[in-house]
């Protein structure tokens, strides 16, 4: 039969490596809250973005994108319609990407999808519509029949460009601020690791224990 001693440094023991066995177990329990688990809950308009110069400009940018496409659908009869049918596509076309990427500003959805550089999609989104709604105006200006609906358009859409002219501006600017921070970020991880490195290489005991 074993002793006392023995039964208490057999408990330890057991206890030991059953601690040790939790520990190294792969199937821990997670430990992170409810609250912190990614969805649709807990979204809050984001006030401070649609008070900004650029919240106010792509809201600005939909508002003119919807005003030139709702003045281009009231027109009913059109020759030649290139020109029309152009102008039509170029403003539904920025109305409904413009306003998707305000919706995930002002939501802070984009936040959530890291893997995408929005201030350089945000970049370009402006440049193209910048340079198709000069494009749009300018034929539609030189095509139209000098009705209202088409003057009010190509004045709208002269609009939406300046405006689009401006966020495309102030989008250059914070692109490369953001890539300029981006690259002394991945420069200062670099160096940190290279130190880490050398100080393995320096220290003999990393090295046994690793062994």
């Amino acid at each position: 039969m074993r002793s006392g001693e023995d039964l208490e440094g057999f408990d330890g023991e057991a206890s030991s490596a059953s601690m040790i066995s939790a520990a190294s177990s792969p199937y821990q329990p997670t430990t992170e809250p409810v609250s912190h688990r990614r969805g649709l809950r807990g979204l809050r308009c984001d006030r401070e973005y649609l008070r900004s110069a650029l919240g106010g400009m792509k809201a600005a940018e939909v508002v003119l994108a919807l005003t030139a496409f709702i003045c281009i659908e009231t027109i009913m009869e059109c020759s030649p319609c290139e020109g029309l049918y152009f102008f039509e596509f170029v403003s539904c076309s920025a109305l409904v990407v413009t306003g998707a990427l305000l919706l995930l500003f002002s939501l802070n959805l984009h936040t959530r999808i890291p893997q995408i550089n929005w201030n350089l999609t945000d970049l370009v989104n402006t440049g193209l519509s910048t340079f198709f709604f000069f494009i749009a105006s300018v034929v539609l200006a030189a095509l139209n029949h000098k009705t209202g609906a088409e003057i009010a358009a190509v004045v709208f859409g002269f609009l939406a460009m300046a405006v689009y002219a401006v966020n495309t501006f102030v989008a250059v600017g914070k692109w490369r601020v953001s890539s300029r921070q981006q690259s002394s970020r991945q420069s200062s991880d670099y160096m940190r690791a290279r130190t880490e490195s050398r100080e393995v290489v320096h220290r003999p005991e990393i090295q046994r224990l690793d062994a």
